[in-house]
């Protein structure tokens, strides 16, 4: 599959099979995270991978999820099985771009093994530093949750100009796209 088509086919995944990751894998998607562009090359990112079961359940309750689907987030038998953690080193200097090239190159490389993942801002960054005892003059940024899809959410072109993304009758996710004609420019806007 083409890196094109990889990106085409990505999609946030919210539900997931309880299926163990293995750990070279969740290396090799910071390893990608690693490499990535990073402004003026001050590399201030930092990972914290969170694969054992009982550390994943102790993440869970500080992660919130789905905020266009009120009352609704994964249940049990369908949480993610791992995290990715994005640290920031604030003494280093502050990256939001380079989080989420970060962020992407994780999500890409478990989708080529067949992982899905979800990016995750809406954190209690807080209770989620204590627990993983993230030193003070680090930020968490961003957590990206993984685990082997057990949903298969369809991307279409958004409809009545809403961007919110929706469960049809069947409970499949729907997430509207605005289409490309609405959003290139070609030398101007």
């Amino acid at each position: 599959m083409s890196t094109y088509e990889l990106i085409l086919r990505r999609r946030t995944i919210r539900k997931f099979k309880q299926e163990p990751l293995d750990n070279q894998l969740l290396e090799r998607c910071v390893n990608a995270a690693r490499v990535g562009p990073s402004g003026a090359n001050l590399q201030p990112l930092e990972y914290i991978i969170v694969a054992e079961p009982l550390q994943v359940e102790q993440v869970f309750p500080h992660t919130a999820w789905a905020g266009y689907l009120p009352d609704w987030e994964p249940q049990p038998g369908e949480r993610p099985v791992a995290y990715i953690f994005i640290l920031t080193n604030t003494e280093i200097g502050n990256a939001p771009t380079d989080v989420g090239i970060a962020a992407e190159n994780i999500t890409l490389t478990a989708l080529e093994a067949g992982v899905g993942s979800g990016m995750i801002g809406s954190l209690d960054r807080k209770a989620l530093a204590a627990l993983l005892e993230v030193p003070e003059y680090y930020k968490i940024s961003l957590a990206v949750a993984l685990g082997y899809p057990a949903e298969e959410p369809v991307m279409e072109e958004m409809k009545d100009d809403s961007i919110k993304y929706y469960l049809d009758e069947d409970g499949r996710l729907h997430v509207p796209k605005r289409p490309l004609d609405q959003i290139l420019h070609w030398n101007r806007y």
